[in-house]
């Protein structure tokens, strides 16, 4: 019970520090590592040596992937790549399903690019279809916004799914396998959702011109030959993960076919491969210029390394102690402790906000307890990471700063966005859970 006690009570300090006192959510997951080990008796020393080996660990596997993801990330939205995913995704779609289309945008942009920031880039758009088509802005923006959050807590190179699966030791290969099934009825049930606010009458729009409305939908001809593109920085290095798996499952002989797929389809030249093509893309920037978008790529992905690398932290402390001996569920069966996994992450996501903070915080959590739960296999592990990622979706509100992205950039006021984004994140998340719980049952 003192154990138990001691695990609460650091998770109650990382949600206190970072929601009530605005601490960084680095310096929480520190403190919290620091004060579980002291308390379960760790030697100073020894302390010291788990919060480094557990950093370093962490961020062995997936701190490189981090970095060039929001390489890509950056390039594709200085280089105009992002506007033009979205102006072939509604060709493809047609103005009729904008809504949709916004949805699919959001699902393929939050890839590379972070959600919040990404939002930020594309809530022209939302704006200029409720204009132009005088459906409610709701409609168009939380159809955007709930694509954006599907892809954000499932899909690697994305910072909370690709932290889970270091830390619960899953293959990148293997998540994204699955992650896809998962993340695309997620991503479906936002629209969905969003489709209850379609008739309502347009809310101010911030006095978007006309031109600003055709400038957003359109692009010049020489622009629409080369659209298609812009979509290869995130499909190759899916593409080529997913490859890579098919040859490591692949029972044959070593051939050089398969070590090439194997050396391309490694995270790490796979999403250096994608930061290749998005140079590329821009091959008519200056160098100065585009040494500034990577500069400010090593920024954004500098915060994201540092909380993610604390986290590790935070888990190679609980780690250290027998959490199973403690917690004994060896009756329990493996959905419980999928339900248990997810419900955990709610929690957190909805006390203190951050969906990233939430998925490291409960993935360090259950990693002693997968065995007790019946989920310490390659397959239980990997559902453990995608229920995770469908509670740290789970009702999104005031003190996330993302709600606060999409409400304001839409020109909503709090009512609005709960009953509408808020409501939806919930709905979104419960669809996680149920695709999770149903993909497992049929793969036992």
């Amino acid at each position: 019970m003192i154990s138990l006690l001691i695990i609460c009570l650091a998770v109650l300090l990382i949600i206190t520090g970072t929601l009530k006192l605005k601490i960084d959510p680095f310096l929480m997951l520190l403190i919290a590592a620091i004060f579980s080990g002291l308390c379960f008796g760790v030697s100073p020393s020894d302390l010291v040596v788990l919060i480094t080996t557990g950093f370093g660990q962490t961020l062995s596997s997936i701190g490189i992937v981090i970095v060039l993801g929001a390489v890509i990330g950056v390039f594709l939205e200085k280089s105009n790549g992002i506007r033009h995913i979205v102006t072939t995704i509604l060709s493809v779609f047609g103005n009729k399903n904008a809504g949709l289309a916004l949805n699919v945008t959001g699902f393929f942009t939050a890839i590379p690019v972070f959600c919040d920031a990404a939002f930020v880039i594309l809530s022209a758009i939302p704006k200029a279809l409720s204009k132009k088509t005088g459906s409610h802005v709701i409609f168009y923006g939380v159809s955007l916004a709930t694509g954006l959050y599907a892809a954000h807590v499932f899909i690697p190179p994305t910072p909370g799914p690709l932290a889970a699966a270091a830390i619960l030791k899953v293959p990148l290969s293997d998540l994204l396998k699955y992650s896809f099934l998962v993340a695309i009825p997620v991503s479906f049930v936002g629209f969905v959702s969003a489709s209850f606010f379609k008739s309502n009458t347009a809310v101010s729009q911030d006095n978007i011109s006309g031109l600003e409305v055709e400038s957003l939908m359109e692009t010049n001809d020489k622009d629409l030959k080369f659209k298609w593109a812009y979509f290869l920085p995130i499909l190759v290095p899916i593409l080529l993960i997913g490859v890579a798996s098919f040859f490591s499952i692949k029972e044959s002989s070593v051939s050089i076919l398969k070590s090439v797929f194997l050396f391309l389809g490694n995270p790490i030249i796979a999403t250096l491969l994608g930061v290749f093509i998005s140079y590329l893309l821009s091959w008519s920037t200056p160098k100065e210029q585009k040494n500034g978008w990577v500069s400010e790529a090593l920024k954004q992905a500098g915060v994201i390394i540092l909380i993610t690398g604390a986290g590790g932290s935070f888990g190679a402390v609980l780690k250290s102690i027998d959490l199973s001996a403690i917690i004994n569920f060896n009756s329990a069966n493996p959905y419980l402790g999928l339900l248990l996994s997810f419900l955990f992450a709610a929690l957190i996501k909805s006390a203190q906000g951050s969906s990233t903070v939430a998925i490291l915080t409960t993935a360090s959590f259950v990693l002693p307890l997968l065995n007790s739960f019946g989920i310490g296999d390659s397959i239980g592990r990997l559902f453990t990471v995608l229920a995770i990622g469908s509670g740290a979706m789970t009702l999104s509100h005031v003190n996330d700063s993302y709600f606060w992205v999409v409400i304001k950039s839409l020109g909503l006021n709090v009512r609005q966005g709960i009953t509408s984004f808020s409501l939806a994140t919930l709905f979104q998340g419960i669809t996680g859970i149920a695709t999770v719980l149903v993909l497992y049952a049929l793969l036992q």
